[in-house]
């Protein structure tokens, strides 16, 4: 790794930005699903319930949900009878993910604080790996595919949701404007936390290009690497095969 990486528009050493990535996320567990609500809209719900139909869980297999946190996309695999164990780096997520399965009577996933650049796994664990929005704050982006390589058994596949930004003319300017000025304030008024909004909206930005990311799922090992872009490339379902 480089001595400094981007922790949004800033460069720090990469202990710095594991660790502030950390209080960002501590910082806005308790109102991370209402926030995801305002900020896209309610859309988030709608892109959820697409990954999952990408990921196509069956009854009895064993799940890897990383950077799953507060549990909605867990909820939904395991609804169609996946075992999915849900892990973040950041207790306080899994702490608000815990509180909701409990409430909605859910007792079979498993929750389990792991660093996605160094997993606790045996090597071949997992029928599937799924990351949603999360992969672009992991300070050490190669080394949590080849960890999600190896976790995975053979045949296994890899899902991966995430931001960047749109390359459709005009949408991607009134996005701009809106990420850079409204969410912030969003963030400032309902979470009392405009900065680690403001980090995130920066993360976004300077995540990789749809074509750019499948490449490097590409270089950890998987075949059939593929990018479905969304509202031109802001939100895209990436996927991969271990054979």
């Amino acid at each position: 790794m480089a001595d400094q990486v981007n922790f949004g528009d800033e460069l720090v050493s990469p202990e710095e930005k594991t660790r502030r990535v950390g209080a960002v996320f501590s910082s806005v567990a308790r109102r991370y699903d209402l926030m995801n609500d305002l900020m896209s809209g309610g859309m988030h719900r709608l892109w959820k319930d697409r990954f999952v139909a990408r990921v196509k869980p069956r009854a009895g297999e064993d799940i890897l949900d990383m950077a799953g946190g507060t549990g909605d996309v867990a909820f939904r695999m395991a609804a169609r009878g996946a075992h999915v164990t849900v892990a973040d780096i950041n207790a306080d997520m899994l702490g608000i993910g815990e509180e909701r399965a409990a409430e909605r009577g859910l007792t079979g996933l498993q929750w389990k604080v792991e660093n996605a650049e160094a997993l606790t796994f045996d090597d071949g664990r997992f029928d599937a790996y799924t990351i949603v929005f999360g992969i672009r704050n992991v300070t050490d982006i190669p080394a949590a595919l080849k960890e999600a390589y190896r976790s995975l058994k053979r045949g296994g596949r890899f899902h991966c949701m995430e931001f960047s930004s749109s390359d459709w003319p005009g949408f991607a300017e009134l996005y701009e404007a809106y990420s850079s000025r409204v969410i912030p304030q969003i963030g400032k008024a309902v979470a009392n936390d405009e900065e680690s909004y403001r980090y995130l909206v920066e993360s976004i930005r300077r995540f990789p290009r749809p074509e750019a990311f499948r490449a490097m799922i590409a270089d950890a090992g998987f075949v059939r690497a593929s990018a479905e872009p969304m509202l031109g490339g802001l939100v895209s379902i990436f996927s991969g095969w271990k054979i």
